[in-house]
């Protein structure tokens, strides 16, 4: 008979999400979730593109040497120019946003911020299950590293969904100058820690389940137990 595979397949799923973990962390530290641009005026020479993440926004004076008549909006941020972040006015008062507190509701930054945070927590309780278990008869350990790992999935596509809702609202908003948004890199790490977490969360869910039988008159109490 075969030696037992299921630490290996338990070290295989903690590897790949280790990188969606930290592919969370990417996520919710940086600011880069989506940049916005606004409408470029005749004959301009400058320009103020912004992006932003769940903390702070930053805001970037771009210059134009060869504005383009077809061009239309500001960018891309790339380009040199002046840069100036600043945290948002409901996380720290006394610091200025103007342009954030106007163009998009104050809710949805903090509902997308909070449920960043209940991910990040749900995958360091999963993590600590998971290191608490390599240790010998703490297999039982598995079954909520698994859950943690896939709630930590959930809140996290639920903070991008709520962030791309805040950034179609400031587009569609009349008050707002932005007319052109594209999600950045920091928003492709959010996606990409949702399908890791929540993949591997189910994977290593299936993985502590008990070995079924291989044969049909084998019972799970006569199935010879794995070490």
């Amino acid at each position: 008979m075969s030696p037992p595979r299921k630490p290996l397949k338990v070290r295989l799923a903690f590897s790949v999400i280790l990188v969606g973990i930290s592919l969370l962390f990417a996520a919710v530290v940086t600011d880069h979730w989506a940049v916005l641009s606004p409408s470029l005026e005749e004959n301009t020479t400058s320009c103020e593109a912004a992006h932003f993440g769940l903390w702070r926004l930053c805001t970037k004076r771009i210059f134009m040497q060869e504005p383009s008549p077809k061009e239309k909006s500001c960018g891309p941020i790339s380009l040199p120019g002046d840069h100036n972040c600043s945290y948002f006015k409901h996380f720290t008062p006394g610091e200025t946003s103007e342009i954030f507190e106007v163009t998009t509701q104050k809710e949805y930054s903090i509902s997308a911020a909070a449920i960043a945070i209940f991910s990040v927590g749900f995958a360091i309780m999963g993590t600590i299950c998971v290191l608490l278990s390599f240790r010998k008869k703490r297999d039982y350990l598995l079954k909520p590293a698994s859950m943690f790992y896939t709630f930590a999935g959930l809140c996290i596509i639920i903070s991008v969904e709520v962030m791309r809702q805040s950034v179609k609202r400031m587009i569609d908003s009349k008050e707002t100058a932005w007319i052109k948004y594209s999600y950045s890199w920091s928003f492709a790490c959010a996606c990409s820690a949702f399908v890791l977490l929540f993949v591997c969360g189910i994977a290593l869910l299936l993985i502590a389940l008990p070995r079924f039988p291989q044969n049909p008159w084998e019972t799970c109490m006569d199935a010879e137990p794995e070490h």
